[in-house]
This record gives structure tokens, C-alpha cells and sequence, in this order.
């Protein structure tokens, strides 16, 4: 009963929270209406408000957690991973969501008697680590996705060169016309590009962003154009060449190792199906092992050996190139 309070008061502090922040916002957008003079009219500033390049800062929208935010150094780390997973959460938002599932799922987890502690504890770990590993999965599928479309982007910026456009308008016509990711990240280079930067600092950031080789590639070779000269097209032909050829051979690989994916698969849910079928068939043979004092751990025992046999099986049919 005491958890229950617990979850209880904890959400009630969520929710009050988050509506003061919501209720704030909404007061300072209305005290701001004002703000715009005649230089810069109501549109204008509504547009300077929604560009991309006016970035907040801030890791919480509440105050005090900002300040607790900003001791951390790891904070960075997944601020980095919050914008190449594409999301537009804050550092701030990404952490509460953590704590409130951890939170929760202790509550819920420690109502039930028959689990053992370090099985509760497992768990609300568990819950903490669930919506960060949801950014790293989708901030892998995206640069999957920017890896997927780089070569036909690259093919299309080298006829764009060859018809005679500059590099700058090359990239700001590929950022119009490519879909996410990939424009998205291409307008990001044009726009620090034309804001005064030089193209090193936007290759760099592009790089940095991307966390691939292709990103790396590309970077370098307009890197060594711009002091050497040359055909920056054909260099980019060949670019294109060798990344397909490249993504043909990642894709071999993996149907390849297909085969030893789907075995582990099979080898860890096959044990659950069977325990759940038997419990649906013959319930009397996992009496014993639910009313057994050993029991819970050994279940759990089986469960984490289960996990364990999955992550090497996993780690074994990873062929990196």
C-alpha cells in the first residue's frame, strides 16, 4: 500500500508540474504577441521563431531540474543521441519519462509477494533503461535510413555540379528535394554554410551528425577539393561506385547470417511457448515449480539464461565489414 502512495504522490507531482509548465508557456507566448516592432512585422518574427536554427538550450523546460541537468556529464552524451535519433525531446523530458517508468514499475513489481527482490529491483532497472534504448533504436534506424539514400543523394549533387551549379546550391537543391533524413541533415550543412561558416566546420558537424563512413567520405573529399581543386562530379561518381558496391556486399553478409538470426530466435522463445503450452495443457506439472521456495529462482534463473544464450548468439551472427 505504501508503493501505491508512493505512485501515487510521485504522479501527482508529474502532472502538477507539467501543467504549471504548460500554463507558463502559454502566459509568455501571450505577453510576447507584443514583442515584434516595425522593423521585423508578426509574420517575419513567427517565422524567425520556427527556424531550426534558433535552438533551445535548455535541458528542462523546469528550472530546478535544468540546474540538476547540468552537474551530469553524461547529459551530453544523450543530448547528442536525442538529435541524431531526429526526436525533439529535451534532455529534461527524456529523463522524467525514465524516472516515471522506473518508478512505476517498482510499485507494480513489488505488490506481487512471490517475486524475489533482486527480481523487482531487475525490473524497475529495466523500465529506467527502456525509453533510452527507444532513442538508440530509432537514432540506428535512422542513420540506417541516411546510409540507404546517400549514394543516389551523392549521384544526384554530382549532375548538379556537372551542369554547372556551385556546391552551396547543389546541397540546398538536394535539401529540397531528398526525404528525411537525409534533407534534413543537408539543409543543417547549408544553412551553417551560409550563415558564415567555412566548409570544414560543415563538413565536420555534417560528419559528426551522421556517424558514418559515408558521412566521413564525403566530408573529405569536398574537404580536399576545396584546397586542391579538381572535379568534385567525378570524384563523387566514384564515391557513389564504391558505396553501393559496399552496401551490396553489407547486404550479402546479412543473408547470410539469416540463418543463424533466426535460430536464435527460435532457441529463446521456444522454451516460453513450451512453458506456456504445458500450463495450458498439464497445469499440475509447474505446481511444483510455482509453489516450490526454490521455484521464482529458478524461473528467473532460466529466464536470464535464456537473455544471456540470445546476446551471444546475437553478438555471434554480427558480422561487421
Amino acid at each position: 500500500m505504501n508503493a501505491f502512495v508512493l505512485v501515487m504522490v510521485f504522479l501527482g507531482v508529474f502532472v502538477a508540474a507539467a501543467g504549471a509548465v504548460v500554463a507558463s508557456k502559454f502566459l509568455l507566448d501571450r505577453l510576447r504577441e507584443g514583442e515584434p516592432t516595425s522593423v521585423v512585422d508578426v509574420e517575419t518574427w513567427g517565422d524567425i521563431v520556427d527556424s531550426p536554427l534558433l535552438k533551445e538550450e535548455r535541458l528542462s523546460t523546469i528550472s530546478f531540474w535544468h540546474r540538476m541537468l547540468q552537474r551530469f556529464d553524461w547529459v551530453e552524451n544523450m543530448k547528442t543521441r536525442i538529435a541524431e535519433a531526429g526526436l525533439s525531446w529535451s534532455v529534461g523530458r527524456l529523463t522524467a519519462m525514465m524516472l516515471l517508468a522506473g518508478t512505476a514499475t517498482l510499485a507494480l513489481t513489488n505488490q506481487i509477494s512471490w517475486l524475489p527482490r533482486y527480481v523487482v529491483l531487475g525490473s524497475a532497472a529495466t523500465a529506467v533503461a527502456a525509453p533510452y534504448m527507444v532513442v538508440l533504436r530509432r537514432r540506428n534506424r535512422r542513420l540506417r535510413q541516411f546510409e540507404e539514400q546517400f549514394p543516389d543523394a551523392l549521384d544526384s549533387l554530382a549532375r548538379s555540379l556537372r551542369a554547372g551549379n556551385p556546391l552551396l546550391a547543389a546541397l540546398d537543391l538536394l535539401a529540397r528535394e531528398c526525404p528525411a533524413p537525409l534533407s534534413v541533415e543537408m539543409r543543417r550543412t547549408v544553412d551553417e554554410r551560409s550563415l558564415g561558416g567555412n566548409w570544414d566546420q560543415a563538413l565536420a558537424h555534417l560528419s559528426r551528425r551522421a556517424t558514418s563512413s559515408e558521412g566521413s567520405l564525403f566530408g573529405g573529399a569536398v574537404r580536399v577539393q576545396s584546397r586542391t581543386g579538381g572535379r568534385l562530379h567525378e570524384v563523387l561518381g566514384r564515391l557513389s561506385e564504391n558505396m553501393r558496391e559496399a552496401s551490396a556486399l553489407k547486404g550479402e553478409v546479412q543473408s547470410v547470417a539469416a540463418h543463424g538470426r533466426m535460430t536464435g530466435k527460435v532457441l529463446t522463445f521456444l522454451p516460453v511457448t513450451i512453458g506456456f503450452v504445458m500450463m495450458l495443457t498439464s497445469p499440475s506439472y509447474l505446481d511444483v515449480l510455482w509453489r516450490h521456495p526454490s521455484g521464482p529462482d529458478l524461473i528467473t534463473a532460466a529466464l536470464a539464461c535464456l537473455v544471456l544464450a540470445h546476446l551471444v548468439i546475437k553478438k555471434l551472427v554480427d558480422i561487421r565489414l
